[in-house]
């Protein structure tokens, strides 16, 4: 029986490490997010990142606009906030609604800014491997991979599942910079099910419910699942849902050697990863002593 990696212990510990090098410096990091239109489920991550980051020592800038705004006035109010010195870090609070261009959105976010690590600058950076800010899921991804098989994941064989921007390529890419051997799988990719069994480290993130079974697991692999889905529940009532992993949990948890429940595995590190970068933006961009543990 697998070993459940403990995302929220993890993402505690990060909050704590955080809040820790927060009382070392000089100024107090200030972080803005940016909610466009009125989707409850993006007030509810709003308002979560918000505590998360004053529970730091930080300090939290919500701007809204509402659903009827332009393309041309979220960029201006990121223009803005990127021209203020007393911002580190902007968040724009995804999806936006319908009719906006998220990614031109995105690319007008100051790299120096780019907490959430997903500007052309920011990819670039990681890709040249110089230093920079790291998309917040695949940095989480990596720390939970070191949490079940230790700091040195050297050599270890690791197969991604999806290519997107977001999550697939940059998690690639941090496992390679521990100098795994990284394979990426996709929609084209034949024998699927055979390749994911030569992974030591197997990370779905494709979005689609329960898609890996057992047998595509080899025993004792360790399992992140990055997949966050809403499947029907009849059982707990009319119209009801519940969150799924990419991973067909109860079935592969006996095969795995470790594995991150959904949810509570990759999710809860994702939030506290951009608080991270928070700290790191702004001791980049104001010439901070970067303390340890960040």
């Amino acid at each position: 029986m697998a070993e459940r990696i403990d995302g929220k212990q993890a993402a505690a510990d990060v909050k704590a490490s955080v809040s820790a090098a927060v009382q070392t410096l000089p100024g107090q990091p200030t972080l803005a997010v940016v909610l466009v239109g009125d989707d409850p489920a993006s007030e509810i991550y709003v308002r979560h990142k918000v505590t998360d980051t004053e529970e730091c020592g930080m300090r939290s800038i919500k701007k809204t606009l509402p659903a009827s705004a332009s393309q041309q006035e979220v960029e201006a109010l990121i223009s803005n906030l990127n021209h203020d010195p007393e911002i580190d870090g902007i968040l724009l609070q995804l999806p936006l609604p319908q009719g906006l261009n998220p990614n031109q959105a995105i690319e007008c976010i100051h790299p120096d800014k780019d907490v959430d690590g997903l500007t052309e600058a920011s990819a670039g950076r990681l890709v040249l491997g110089k230093t920079g800010l790291r998309p917040c899921t695949p940095t989480g991804s990596v720390i939970l991979a070191k949490r079940a098989l230790g700091d040195n994941l050297a050599g270890k064989n690791v197969v991604v599942i999806g290519r997107s921007i977001l999550v697939g390529k940059p998690t690639a890419l941090l496992f390679l910079a521990e100098n795994c051997t990284v394979t990426i799988a996709h929609s084209k990719t034949q024998d699927l099910a055979a390749l994911c069994r030569t992974a030591d480290i197997l990370i779905p993130a494709v979005g689609r419910p329960e898609m890996v079974k057992a047998d595509w697991v080899k025993p004792g692999a360790t399992v992140i699942d990055v997949g966050m889905n809403r499947i029907p529940a009849p059982e707990r009532g009319e119209g009801k849902t519940r969150l799924v992993g990419d991973v067909a949990f109860k079935e592969v948890e006996p095969v795995a050697g470790h594995i991150t429940p959904v949810p509570g595995g990759v999710g809860p590190m994702t939030r506290a990863c951009l608080l991270q970068n928070t700290v790191k933006a702004a001791c980049y961009r104001r010439g901070w002593p970067m303390p340890d543990g960040v």
